[in-house]
């Protein structure tokens, strides 16, 4: 049975009153995909709205933080830590990135991890459209979590 739904497949909030905390840790990954040609220039990482790295984790760390704003069934959850790692891949003309979250919660922090990738991604996809509209976002997944039930790792 899916947890957001009760017995008549109604949306339902998932009772966590009885649940204790314990840390939790979660990292997502997302990339964007560029053209030749568009990939060359930004390569640099600025556009002119700014540096696309500064302006992305800024972003990043909004997404993490409004995520039960934009995901109705999520808890909202006190954050401990962001980490943002944003990077070219020159290879296959691609930006990487990976949000990872930190919390002492009763629920996990998977949700907010890939707000924050999407976030980025979004802006990202902003700040170089006026350059090329065919930008894809691509792959975003969640990667690693740890605590709570269950622990997971995506190779």
């Amino acid at each position: 049975m899916i947890s957001h739904l009760n017995k008549k497949n109604n949306p339902n909030y998932v009772d966590i009153s009885k649940k204790t905390k314990s840390h939790r840790f979660a990292k997502a990954k997302g990339l964007v995909v560029f053209s030749k040609k568009t990939f060359s220039e930004i390569k640099n990482l600025k556009t002119k709205k700014g540096s696309i790295i500064n302006i992305a984790s800024i972003a990043a760390i909004i997404g993490v933080k409004k995520t039960t704003e934009i995901i109705p069934l999520t808890h909202p959850i006190s954050i401990d830590n962001i980490d943002i790692d944003i990077k070219l891949d020159k290879e296959n003309k691609t930006i990487i990135v990976i949000c990872s979250v930190k919390s002492f919660a009763k629920t996990g922090v998977e949700m907010e991890a890939l707000s924050g990738v999407s976030a980025a991604c979004l802006t990202i996809y902003d700040m170089c459209k006026a350059i090329d509209k065919k930008i894809k976002i691509r792959n975003i997944q969640l990667l690693e979590k740890k605590g709570g039930k269950s622990d997971f790792f995506n190779k």
